[in-house]
């Protein structure tokens, strides 16, 4: 089972949009019991590219929306559990700030009880982020702004500022922190974006997508849309993933010809589409998505008809809208072969693998998206040429987005962002903000091979210090100088070999898809 992982890449806007809807008041008034802050019930929506056709091989223009009533065929996006990270990402010593649908949330451990809470990332009394604060002694959730502290149910439990033999303000319901719920399934911290009292036990209603294969799930930044797209084809990987990714000549389709890279058709059948998602059948197995965010393969078969064990790999990805432009991958591959590797193998190498696979898609869908906002929102099926059965499940999620979202993303928030001129290539690129830091794994990684570095420094310089003393009396020898001189080159040289491995694997490495 790969290790779950953070990989985030760099950030990717939209074009100006703004919006005026009216939203509901983030606290109530007054109040000496401590009541959850009442959040209002639909985000604003904000555009995302592009039309679907009508079925998976003819492009049709789409029909035009209705102008006013409510549509029941509707996608409700904050009725929907949300994947934030992998738990063994999360530092339980410290607070995490997230952002989801375009809400700022904080992470963090509750020690007295043992598990993880999401919070508004913002302090009821001057709304200063509490992803920038601390856990106190006690456990408690505090912000640093002026040391206020909250407990796991969000209520404050001590005002600094406040006289103890004064009214207890703390009490008071507009000292309290929005809580969100939230679930760690599959070793992964889910949260539901709703913040009202009759969504406390959403729990017992609804459950996050689970998955037992799943005992381990990366992250990726783009347009939620275009990432998912990215997901749904498997014909790119060949030529994308060049020298990263197996490839496989499909030997029975005789009289083919075959490029090196050994790009086949695939055909595939699209089934069970409603506003749920929609499932696709291929030769290799099946693929299903579970809107908005779960990405589901399976292998054809799991057992021979003997009864025995087939060897198999699954691929599960979780793809999150975190603001326009942006977004947020998890992935794992759940399977039954090699697992003794991944005992050995350690968690933050994994990481390095990942980013090398991210890197080589970032750069192509990075100017896809724009390419995508330059024809317009309603003009994807006049602009791309999918005649291939390949495309079935790109097709499929357009004429999902479209139907059922009316091709925008659900935000929790108001959004308001421009289009940035195109960043260079090591920005695009860039892993230490996007991944490293976010990773307690490379993180740890990290840190440990700059001291080593520095270590081997120091030392070579140590060694030739130690020769230049004992020259003419420990090492009389030429032989033993030259041993000396040799350990002194060979910790220098280590030491610069491993800089240049810190700085592609944390940093920046660039990729070149045209010498792969």
């Amino acid at each position: 089972m790969e290790p779950l992982s953070l990989l985030q890449l760099p950030r990717v806007s939209l074009p100006v949009i703004t919006t005026t809807a009216p939203l509901n008041s983030r606290r109530q008034q007054g109040s000496s019991a401590c009541l959850v802050p009442q959040r209002r019930r639909r985000g604003v929506r904000l555009s995302a590219p592009a039309v679907a056709s009508e079925t998976p091989r003819t492009v049709e223009a789409p029909s035009p929306s209705p102008a006013s009533g409510k549509d029941d065929d509707a996608f409700d996006w904050l009725d929907q559990w949300y994947p934030i990270a992998p738990v063994d990402d999360l530092d339980p010593g410290a607070p995490h700030g997230k952002t989801v649908l375009g809400l700022r949330v904080v992470a963090w451990h509750d020690r007295a009880a043992g598990e993880w809470r999401v919070f508004e990332d913002a302090c009821p009394h001057r709304l200063a982020p509490l992803s920038e604060g601390r856990i106190d002694g006690k456990g408690r959730l505090q912000c640093v702004y002026h040391g206020w502290c909250f407990d796991g149910a969000g209520a404050c439990q001590f005002i600094p500022q406040a006289p103890a033999l004064g009214p207890p303000v703390h009490k008071n319901s507009r000292a309290c922190v929005a809580s969100y719920p939230c679930v760690v399934q599959n070793k992964i911290l889910w949260f539901y974006p709703r913040t009202e009292p009759e969504y406390k036990d959403v729990l017992q209603r609804k459950r996050p997508p689970y998955m037992a294969e799943l005992d381990d799930p990366s992250y990726f930044t783009c347009r939620y849309d275009v990432l998912v797209e990215n997901l749904f084809d498997p014909a790119h990987v060949p030529y994308a993933h060049k020298g990263l990714l197996p490839s496989f000549r499909d030997e029975q389709d005789p009289g083919r010809y075959h490029d090196q890279e050994c790009g086949d058709p695939i055909t595939m059948k699209i089934d069970q589409t409603d506003i749920n998602g929609f499932l696709s059948t291929m030769k290799g197995g099946s693929i299903r998505f579970v809107a908005p965010c779960t990405f589901h393969g399976t292998p054809p078969t799991k057992v021979y008809a003997d009864g025995k064990a087939a060897a198999w790999f699954m691929l599960v990805a979780f793809c999150i809208p975190v603001a326009p432009g942006r977004s947020r991958l998890i992935w794992a591959f759940p399977r039954n072969a090699g697992v003794w590797l991944l005992k050995i193998i350690p968690r933050w190498f994994s990481h390095s693998i990942t980013n090398r696979v991210l890197d080589s898609d970032i750069c192509l869908v990075h100017f896809e998206e724009r390419n995508f906002i330059a024809a317009g929102l309603d003009n994807w099926h006049k602009a791309c040429y999918v005649p291939t059965s390949s495309d079935g499940m790109v097709v499929a999620f357009r004429n999902w987005f479209r139907k059922y979202c009316k091709h925008q993303v659900g935000w929790g928030s108001p959004q308001v962002e421009q289009l940035p001129p195109s960043p260079t290539k090591d920005k695009l690129l860039e892993r230490y903000w996007s991944h490293v830091v976010q990773c307690t794994s490379c993180s740890a990684a990290l840190k440990a091979m700059k001291a080593l570095e520095v270590a081997m420094q120091v030392m070579s310089v140590a060694i030739v210090g130690f020769l230049s003393v004992a020259k003419g009396t420990l090492l009389a020898s030429t032989v033993q100088r030259t041993a000396v001189m040799s350990a002194a080159v060979l910790c220098f040289v280590a030491s610069r070999w491993l800089a240049n491995y810190i700085e592609k694997n944390f940093y920046f490495q660039d990729y070149v898809h045209s010498y792969k």
